[in-house]
């Protein structure tokens, strides 16, 4: 979600509920006995219009200067227009369209708005699982993302990143997973991707999007279906696809936060046709983390 894209390997390749403990496969795909717990959540309980709870969550605001890396229209802020409570048990993140002068990009007067928030200071974690129940929006232009960056300061492209759901909006069916890190030798980023087309439109209902990680290896899921495991070089196994030797694995170097945005428009997924209505709304349910159980860390 950091950057702009470059070309990347796509790959194609029993998720669970929200119970409370479960067994995670660790390394060369033999099962372990590392039973996980679940180590921080947030329901999205809280009265309408409601920001998100500060406790847990803080804000991405503004354009970075320069559309996030990679030239995007919206600016990110902390307006209950643009990220709130429903006062259903979903938090709702709102890209729209702007007309206020005084809303700045890169580019000038910024064409939209939107909201990013981030666990970054309040909660991270190595390992474990992490789960979202999320309804995405639909429209060209569109780049609803439910994604992690690696340690504290998020030197990117240093410390990774792993995007759980992103959904480019011409692909209504299609969820894509990918890591990002540095390369081998140091020369700039290098990215692993995989998706998974879907028989049904993704923005039609609730799915939950979810990543196994462990030593060694990193998997994704859409509701009972696991598409995609990217495993370090060293340690691929059956069903299990090689980062790469050209990448630097550090996915076993520290811990990740989590995010939620959409954004809009960018060298990619390209600006929203004026056919796109406006507001597109993101629909989140929950975020759960699972760990390993305290007698095992």
């Amino acid at each position: 979600m950091r950057i702009r894209r470059r070309t990347v390997a796509v790959l194609s390749t029993l998720a669970l509920g929200a119970a409370v403990a479960f067994v995670l496969p660790l390394v060369n795909g033999t099962a372990s006995a590392a039973t996980l717990e679940q180590t921080w959540e947030d329901t999205f309980d809280a009265p309408a219009g409601t920001l998100p709870d500060r406790t847990k969550w803080v804000y991405d605001l503004g354009d970075d200067g320069t559309g996030w890396g990679n030239n995007e229209l919206q600016s990110y802020t902390n307006r209950p227009e643009n990220v709130s409570h429903d006062g259903a048990g979903n938090l709702v993140i709102a890209a729209r369209q702007n007309a206020d002068p005084a809303v700045k990009c890169y580019y000038g007067t910024c064409s939209h708005t939107s909201a990013r928030i981030k666990t970054q200071g309040k909660f991270s974690q190595k390992f474990g699982r992490f789960e979202a129940r999320i309804k995405i929006p639909r429209g060209p232009g569109l780049l609803p993302a439910f994604w992690m960056l690696g340690g504290p300061d998020a030197r990117w492209p240093l410390d990774g990143e792993i995007d759980i759901m992103e959904n480019v909006g011409d692909s209504p069916t299609v969820v894509e997973g990918t890591l990002w890190g540095p390369r081998a030798n140091g020369s700039g980023e290098y990215t692993k991707s995989g998706y998974k087309a879907m028989p049904f439109t993704l923005s039609d209902d609730f799915h939950r999007y979810a990543i196994e990680w462990s030593a060694g290896r990193v998997s994704w899921f859409i509701d009972d279906t696991k598409y995609l495991t990217i495993c370090r070089t060293a340690d691929v196994a059956p069903g299990c696809t090689a980062y790469g030797a050209s990448g630097k694995w550090i996915f076993d170097d520290h811990a990740f936060y989590v995010l939620l945005n959409v954004a809009v428009g960018g060298d990619w997924p390209g600006a929203p046709p004026s056919t796109v209505p406006f507001p597109q709304e993101m629909v989140i349910d929950y975020v759960r983390v699972w760990g390993e159980a305290p007698a095992r860390r």
